[in-house]
């Protein structure tokens, strides 16, 4: 029978998003904290949620997610508390983490929604893991936590996007070609992050994906028959202008894309695991308009999502770590030429700036990075 022994409960934690118009400010107050932007600007960035409602949604992917977790892992004889929780918004981990404490958890495994290694993917994570630890331990309550190790080239992951890119090919009706590319697509980081992310790492966070986007080509190639022309495109920058970030933008790799000849495109949002609102407004509404303006027809692959493969991968590499943990051995299942990524988070690992230590306490890693009350 599947164990999960030493852990007592899973957690999914993700970024969190607004439920309604009302929450769109003090959501982005929570994940602007200590930036001092005014409310004037958040209104101004909300734009993106109002325009959908007001509603994110990564919340109800996230509900979704957690009930296919929880379907596999019972499947598979596991019984223990799968909660979800978030960093930026209800319901937040250090309230979810206080209710597994007092419902009897005392060492809980992590799965985050991020699938690639950089301070945004892993260590932002690991540091409000910290937070609500030390929290916790002020009010008396004791916690282990610990987390998945990036999975990014994860065989389920990797199976999940590549029938995706099959999918979109065949809705586009037009072999994969120079004039019918592939273009995957991740979230655009400052390219501070991108160097701090591949110091302690065995690949920075430009080379994940170019890594992962190879095998996802070269596997949905071969299913179409066709080799695929691929590149890798960044979306939603942020910040102020004068700060680089990691490039070329989306929109504008389309419109060479279009120079170059190509009349179709399929973007395969490879840096996403759901369909939030980076890839429901940068992609399926930017993106598209501006494929509609350059008169290239656009097709959108799905994310990872509730995927069998996405989810079965996911509960394998639960059931990794907690073997890991009891000093079994078990096969660390990889795909591409990077290998499995740490369980245990190096000392320094995905900072926000290389060799830079901010001082904040980060779990999930070297002990020496976690804060004093927690350890």
């Amino acid at each position: 029978m599947t164990s999960l022994t030493p852990y007592d409960a899973v957690l999914l934690l993700s970024f969190g998003g607004p439920e309604k118009p009302e929450d769109v400010v003090p959501f982005l107050r929570n994940v602007t904290a200590g930036r001092g932007i005014p409310d004037s600007r958040l209104e101004e960035v909300g734009e993106h949620y109002y325009s959908f409602g007001g509603r994110s949604p990564i919340n109800d992917q996230n509900k979704a997610l957690l009930a296919e977790l929880r379907t596999e892992l019972a499947a598979r004889g596991v019984d223990v508390p799968v909660v979800w929780g978030n960093r930026n918004w209800d319901p937040y981990l250090t309230d979810v983490l206080r209710d597994l404490h007092d419902s009897g958890a005392r060492r809980v495994l992590t799965i985050v929604t991020s699938a690639f290694a950089s301070y945004s993917g892993c260590r932002q994570y690991r540091e409000n893991i910290a937070a609500s630890l030390t929290t916790l331990a002020g009010e008396g309550r004791r916690l282990a936590v610990d987390k998945i190790r990036a999975y990014f080239n994860d065989p389920g992951f990797v199976a999940a996007n590549t029938d995706a890119v099959v999918a979109a090919y065949e809705r586009l009706g037009t072999a994969p070609s120079p004039q019918a590319p592939l273009v995957f697509v991740t979230h655009s980081i400052p390219t501070t992050m991108e160097v701090a992310s591949g110091a302690e790492t065995r690949a920075s966070y430009s080379a994940q994906h170019l890594d992962v986007a190879a095998v996802v080509a070269g596997r949905a190639g071969e299913r179409l028959g066709h080799k695929i022309p691929w590149e890798l495109a960044y979306c939603s920058r942020s910040g102020t202008p004068f700060t680089p970030w990691t490039e070329p933008d989306v929109n504008r790799t389309l419109a060479a894309l279009k120079a170059d000849g190509a009349e179709h495109v399929v973007l395969a949002p490879i840096g996403f695991v759901s369909d939030h609102m980076e890839v429901i407004y940068d992609l399926d509404t930017e993106a598209r308009e501006t494929a509609d303006e350059l008169g290239m027809r656009m097709e959108r692959a799905a994310t990872a999502g509730t995927a069998p493969e996405f989810v079965a991968g996911l509960v394998d590499l639960l059931v990794e770590r907690a073997a890991s943990e009891r000093g079994e051995q078990s096969e660390r299942a990889t795909a591409g030429a990077l290998g499995p990524w740490r369980d245990v988070c190096a000392p320094g690992c995905c900072r926000l700036r290389a060799g830079a230590d901010s001082g904040v306490p980060a779990a999930c890693g070297a002990p020496a990075e976690m804060p004093v009350a927690a350890r």
